[in-house]
């Protein structure tokens, strides 16, 4: 039976950038792994895998997902928005949830987050993959299809 593989599609609205991009070392410089990140223009945020839920983070500024295959993915709302607690997140999933491409996981108050004087990127991180597709800068879509992982 041949392996299914795990397709990322983008989790937002917005301009799809290379990690290296992130206003933020840490995720600049690969420490939590290899993925992408979108300069989101709505507030809406889809899965970018299909698969399950395996972490809602209590401040609610993150959420864990497996694909189908097993690749651990982090799927992170912002830069320093850990220190909000929770405060401009709204999740709509629970652990154990699946979720396909075109469900809304989150919704992420970008005006709260500018007051704050948080960045908005969101960060979608695969912690255990050495190989990444090099990712171009352009517009996305919700629920887009951007490529396949081996």
């Amino acid at each position: 039976m041949k392996k299914k593989k795990t397709v990322l599609y983008s989790p937002a609205n917005g301009q799809l950038v290379p990690l290296t991009k992130v206003e933020d070392p840490v995720f600049s410089q690969g420490m939590m792994g290899p993925g992408i990140a979108v300069l989101p223009s709505s507030d809406d945020i889809y899965s970018p895998v299909e698969g399950t839920v395996s972490n809602v983070f209590p401040t609610k500024h993150a959420i864990g997902l497996k694909t189908k295959d097993n690749k651990e993915v982090l799927l992170h709302f912002g830069i320093d928005t850990v220190e909000l607690k929770g405060e401009g997140f709204e999740v709509f999933v629970e652990v154990d949830d699946k979720v396909q491409e075109d469900t809304l996981l989150a919704r992420m108050d970008r005006n709260y987050l500018k007051e704050q004087e948080k960045i908005d990127t969101l960060m979608v991180l695969f912690p255990e993959e050495k190989d990444f597709p090099e990712v171009e800068e352009k517009d996305v879509q919700a629920s887009e299809e951007l490529f396949e992982l081996n």
